[in-house]
């Protein structure tokens, strides 16, 4: 149930306008956005249903000198329903921008020459009753195009469009669960060269855990070109998934690596800050990924779409430093510790060095005071364990060109990190990971990394299992109740048998020829690995962990997987009636009458489609329509452009196009006598017609005598009997006239005849 206080529904003839409007506003801005929702408890109307706050955030450039930015108001937004390859439109919204919000770059204090950035923020929310769900997913989605054409990351960036979306998965309608909500926006600015470290982590109200990831951005919408509504500049309505993934310039840039670089901009899978130097100016299509896990279990994906701006800045003065064991920087202060040692040595990375005049270091070692202005980058020796204040002054009482850098120095004993581990070498199964580490004051944090992608522990003796096999090195780093610290690093070998075959597609109901990507997700497993494919339609494959096949035949298959591992453990499984294929769809139609003008402008269309259950029609530049049989009154003459998209059950589709032309009619007819008496009847000589479109008129008039007594270029003009319309009355008698002029379509138009002039 939709609660109108959030949700404006447009008439036909806002939504031809808004369509109209957003064709000559196509302008390529687009920076990026994202969707999130609110789960309010069980609906009021209807018990078997949620209550949803759903919460869209747009990004555009507002910058005037390149064109500005615009908000689709009302956006076209898209409710889904199925799964991720096979689901259908369930509602059209119509939702209007509920405020716009200019983001302020916050740039450093010492930098130069930051270009100019404009930012804005669109907010779009309503409210929805959705049926719970068990076994299908709701998908929130809008589209629309273009990204800045300045985008450096991927091709053809002026015509990549965007696609913001939400899953609604079975088990988050089951809890009612309420995704997690991004806490800033990233920086509009950054520069080049200059350590980037951004807190992009997000809350969650319902204390999920979250884990974070650079993922690729989806393509959607298009310039309208091609005829598909998908590729419409604002689908109407958006098309659902599966979606398509921007291209990024490969092998550059990735989903993964964004921003290219060496080393490469990271985000930290667990508390989502990003940390790099960018090396190159531009703008970067970015997307960040959290996933929302309950008791392992995953509940919703929040896609973050934006664009990083990498610059070239002038930094003037900014005291930094670096050394110690350990080394970060909170509530204005550089924290330092070196654990087995009295002697430190501090490096002065301060920047930039040629607007650097003086220098100063301070430290108070137990009461005796420490200052040097001698050594950029000094050793100092502490007289024992413990904690030490200091200073880094850089251009002391300089203003803007000034900065001080505080200091805070622990000096600790030392640690000694070890483990071992153990695990059954045939069996997939746990690793079981025992810490053999040494501290004399007490180890307080272990942090495990099993050399996969989100492979991390923070318990002492924790177990892991390996999703892949291979060879992984394992990483452990203690740290004691000082932040004292050490590292150890071993490589374990993992060859085991996987407990389970599991397959992707878990079905698949389509149309012939079907390309099938089969992706083993059996685990683990890996090319070292004996596999065995039989696809059920007399055909088998080995050797090759994830194959594609063609089913270029109708019917149902089963699929069978054999695995043996290196060590020779075997498993297997069948899947049956796995693929299910059918006669595709065939796109046709026919019309009447073929030869249609601008006095019989009905057309009848007949759908001679076969195997199709839905229909679209798109009468060239004028309307759509869904009905099987339509019947279109054409507006306007010239050649007209027909398609015909039709869906199978299963939602393959077929496409045709055909052309009709509307035929302008030119018409003319002329009298054969006259009488200018100034009765007022019948006193002047004309002709009449239907002359829509015609050009090149003229007609004149002769005596017998060979004299032109009357010529007019205007076909509404009529001769009144006197010579050239201002000198005496003609005499009665007959006369030639001649009549000339072309057609809309360039046919020459020519009439010869008498006109009798009568007293």
């Amino acid at each position: 149930m939709l609660h109108k206080n959030t949700i404006t529904t447009c008439g036909i003839i806002t939504v031809l306008f808004f369509c109209l409007c957003s064709l000559s506003l196509s302008a390529r801005h687009i920076i990026g956005g994202e969707v999130t929702y609110e789960c309010l408890g069980v609906s009021t109307v209807d018990p078997t249903a949620n209550t949803y706050f759903v919460t869209m955030k747009i990004f555009r450039d507002c910058d005037p000198t390149t064109g500005g930015a615009f908000f689709d108001d009302p956006a076209i937004i898209g409710i889904y329903r199925g799964s991720i390859n096979d689901n259908y439109l369930e509602q059209t919204l119509f939702v209007n921008v509920l405020s716009i919000t200019n983001i302020i770059p916050d740039t450093p204090q010492c930098i130069q020459n930051v270009p100019y950035a404009c930012v804005e923020e669109g907010i779009y929310t309503f409210t929805i009753d959705l049926p719970r769900l068990t076994n299908e997913s709701y998908y929130i989605i809008y589209q629309r195009c273009c990204r800045n054409n300045s985008i450096i990351n991927i091709y053809n960036p002026e015509d990549i469009g965007a696609t913001y979306y939400v899953e609604l998965t079975p088990v988050a309608q089951a809890a009612c669960n309420n995704t997690p909500v991004y806490n800033e926006f990233p920086p509009i600015i950054i520069c080049k060269g200059v350590p980037l470290v951004f807190d992009h982590s997000a809350i969650d109200m319902d204390g999920d855990q979250l884990v974070y990831s650079f993922c690729a951005p989806e393509n959607g919408g298009g310039m309208g070109f091609s005829g598909d509504p998908c590729e419409e500049i604002v689908p109407n309505p958006p098309c659902g998934p599966p979606f398509i993934p921007v291209p990024f310039i490969q092998p550059q840039y990735s989903p993964g690596n964004p921003m290219g670089g060496n080393p490469q901009i990271t985000i930290n899978p667990v508390t989502g800050v990003i940390e790099g130097t960018p090396d190159k100016v531009g703008r970067f299509v970015v997307g960040v990924c959290v996933d929302e896990y309950r008791n392992g279990v995953k509940f919703s994906t929040v896609k973050r779409d934006f664009q990083f701006n990498v610059t070239d800045c002038d930094p003037t003065v900014l005291a930094q430093i670096d050394g110690g064991d350990t080394l970060f920087f909170s509530q204005g202060a550089y924290y330092l510790s070196t654990c087995g040692g009295k002697e430190l040595y501090i490096e002065n990375k301060s920047i930039d060095i040629n607007y650097i005049e003086t220098f100063e270091w301070r430290f108070n070692l137990l009461g005796t005071p420490y200052f040097n202005n001698s050594d950029w980058s000094p050793t100092i020796n502490f007289p024992e364990s413990g904690r030490y204040l200091g200073q880094l002054l850089l251009n002391p009482d300089a203003g803007i060109c000034s900065d001080t850098a505080n200091i805070i120095v622990d000096i600790y004993p030392e640690v000694f990190a070890n483990f071992s581990f153990v695990y059954d070498t045939c069996v997939a199964g746990p690793v079981s990971f025992t810490d053999l580490s040494l501290s004399e004051t007490g180890i307080e944090t272990w942090q495990w990394q099993f050399g996969v992608a989100n492979g991390i522990a923070s318990a002492q003796n924790p177990e892991f299992t390996y999703g892949i096999p291979g060879e992984f090195p394992v990483r452990l780093k203690v740290i004691d109740k000082n932040l004292c610290e050490d590292v150890i690093n071993k490589t374990i070998t993992y060859y085991p048998a996987p407990p389970y075959v599991i397959i992707q597609p878990n079905k698949y109901d389509g149309c012939i020829p079907a390309d099938m990507l089969f992706t083993n997700l059996s685990s683990p497993i890996d090319s070292t690995y004996d596999i065995k494919w039989y696809f059920g339609d007399g055909t088998e494959s080995e050797g090759i962990i994830s194959p594609s096949h063609t089913y270029n035949e109708a019917g149902v298959f089963d699929v069978k997987v054999e695995i043996t591992s290196p060590l020779g453990c075997f498993v297997s499984d069948s899947f049956p009636s796995l693929i299910k294929t059918y006669e595709p769809p065939v796109a046709n139609f026919s019309f009447t009458p073929e030869s249609p003008d601008v006095l019989n402008p009905t057309v009848n269309f007949t759908d001679l489609s076969t195997d199709a259950e839905r229909w679209f029609w798109k009468f060239d530049r004028f309307t759509t329509t869904n009905q099987q049989n339509p019947t279109f009154v054409f507006p306007d003459t010239g050649l007209m452009r027909i398609l015909l998209v039709v869906t199978h059950p299963e939602g393959c589709k077929d496409s045709m196009v055909q052309f009709i032309d509307v035929k302008p009619v030119i018409t003319w007819f002329m009298p054969n006598a006259f009488t200018p008496n100034g009765d007022g009847v019948n006193d002047g000589f004309f002709g009449k017609g239907l002359m829509r479109g015609a050009t090149n008129f003229n007609m004149s008039i002769w005596n017998r005598w060979g004299e032109q007594v009357f010529e007019t270029n205007d076909p509404t003009e009529e001769w009144t009997g006197r010579a050239q319309q201002t000198g005496g009355m003609s005499p009665a008698g007959v006369y030639v006239y001649m009549v000339s002029f072309m057609g809309p379509r360039g046919e020459k138009f020519e009439y010869k005849g008498y006109a009798t002039l009568v007293r």
